[in-house]
């Protein structure tokens, strides 16, 4: 099948629904029921109908044979459905507040009688196509960029309310304020010296070999700076020494 075939919007019990097994993106459950309960669900989960095959048909009247039931799996919108059931069935007991006041919560409608139920969208397709819409659904956000002026722009309007943005007020500060100049870095930080900029070797060597090291250094003027015992052993073996070079 080359293709996914839509098949028709439904609400289905969360229940009836399997995760996309094996699913590598591991998101914000958090952050997703957040903003389920401001906004509602206004994105379908898109979910693929694996239709039963035809049942048997059994010679023997005394045999019965359960037809084979059929089976939705989640192709895009795996963390949604996790954040649904977060919430659970019934009333979360927790109203939207905004600035217009006091509303219902998104998910439930502070309704005690609300089922664990989600807005699906069905799809036919074959196995290699559900593997690639799985995929390209997480991967596609990972390849994604902002333009920070223009994000700057659209949290401007929300007037500091950022529930359900996915956004909190530290973030909207780091976006906001300006990078620190060169002269700021040289005050927190001092000016670079030219050793800053040295190479660094690490290396991790069997005890025998350290005190080895040290018997040979022992003579170092400086025993207690274990780089001063390096030039040290190097000045010794080099047909130049090299001691000026520190």
């Amino acid at each position: 099948m080359p293709q996914a075939t839509y098949e028709g919007t439904v609400t289905v019990p969360l229940a009836d629904l399997q995760p996309f097994p094996g699913n590598a993106k591991r998101g914000d459950v958090g952050t997703l029921l957040a903003s389920l309960r401001r906004h509602g669900q206004y994105r379908s989960l898109v979910v693929q109908h694996v239709h039963p095959p035809a049942p048997e048909i059994s010679t023997d009247s005394a045999t019965h044979v359960d037809a084979p039931r059929r089976r939705l799996v989640v192709l895009a919108g795996n963390h949604t459905a996790q954040a649904l059931n977060l919430h659970g069935a019934g009333d979360c007991g927790q109203p939207v507040q905004d600035d217009t006041g006091t509303r219902p919560c998104g998910v439930c409608g502070n309704n005690p009688a609300w089922e664990l139920t989600a807005r699906c969208e069905l799809v036919i397709c074959d196995e290699d196509t559900a593997r690639r819409i799985n995929l390209v659904d997480n991967r596609s956000s990972d390849l994604g960029s902002y333009d920070a002026d223009a994000l700057a722009e659209l949290l401007s309007f929300l007037d500091n309310d950022y529930a359900g943005s996915g956004y909190q007020e530290a973030d909207v500060t780091r976006l906001l304020a300006p990078p620190p100049s060169m002269e700021e870095l040289v005050d927190s930080y001092r000016d670079p010296e030219d050793e800053d900029m040295w190479p660094v070797l690490r290396f991790t060597v069997p005890p025998e070999v350290r005190d080895h090291f040290y018997d040979l250094t022992a003579d170092c003027l400086t025993p207690g700076d274990d780089t001063a015992r390096f030039q040290h052993l190097l000045d010794r073996v080099a047909p130049t020494p090299l001691g000026d070079a520190v």
